[in-house]
């Protein structure tokens, strides 16, 4: 991993994946890569096990890079650019957007009032009729009270100066001409178990709260949020 990220521009692809998943196209406007470049260092990370590539769930023709989170090495070694972090730490407000805004937002949304003073909302492109009840019962199992929640219209939600974070690839992709994060997160309600709820929570809650952190140590001086 030492040596993978010992080069300025592998270095440089896994801080931007610190904070969200991208598309290798979208990786490489970041740092000035043709194509056939991308794909050498994306290789080399691959092997490397710093990064993972997962397709979408929303256009099956797309993939995108996410940084293998759940490895605390790989956590340890990697951060978000100061410069992508100060921009973020402006934001006036988070909001999580997923299709139904039934589950994945609704968890990431209530994952963030425990872990930041940060302002959060959440809605969804497609809003469904209500919480799906599995997205209550593990909220109640880690002490998130969704109960009372109610599914909403992103475009009735979204104001100036709000970050929004897409934590499903059909909001993302929908969602073109809207500048925002992507968490590729799967979803469970396609499993429709325990299992694959908790899973999602547990990956939702693990960025959530590494995006608070990064938002906490880049607030602009003064700033009472």
């Amino acid at each position: 991993m030492h040596a993978a990220l010992g080069e300025p521009v592998r270095l440089a692809i896994v801080d931007h994946l610190a904070l969200a998943d991208a598309s290798p196209g979208e990786l490489g406007r970041v740092v000035n890569l043709p194509t056939n470049l991308m794909a050498h260092h994306l290789r080399v990370l691959d092997e490397a096990g710093l990064i993972r590539r997962v397709k979408s769930e929303g256009d099956g023709r797309r993939s995108y890079v996410q940084l293998v989170q759940d490895n605390p090495d790989v956590v340890s070694l990697t951060g978000a650019t100061a410069a992508l972090a100060g921009s973020l730490a402006r934001s006036e407000r988070v909001v999580f957007v997923c299709t139904q805004n039934s589950a994945r937002s609704q968890l990431a949304a209530a994952a963030w009032i425990r872990a930041s003073r940060v302002p959060v909302a959440s809605g969804g492109t497609h809003p469904a009729a209500r919480i799906h009840p599995r997205a209550v019962k593990v909220g109640r199992r880690h002490g998130l009270a969704l109960g009372k929640a109610r599914p909403a219209q992103i475009a009735d939600v979204v104001a100036p100066g709000d970050l929004l974070v897409a934590v499903c690839d059909n909001a993302f992709e929908e969602l073109t001409d809207q500048p925002m994060l992507h968490w590729a997160v799967p979803d469970p309600a396609r499993l429709d178990t325990d299992e694959a709820f908790e899973s999602a929570y547990e990956r939702i809650t693990q960025r959530v709260e590494r995006l608070a952190d990064v938002l906490r140590h880049h607030e602009p001086s003064g700033s009472t949020s």
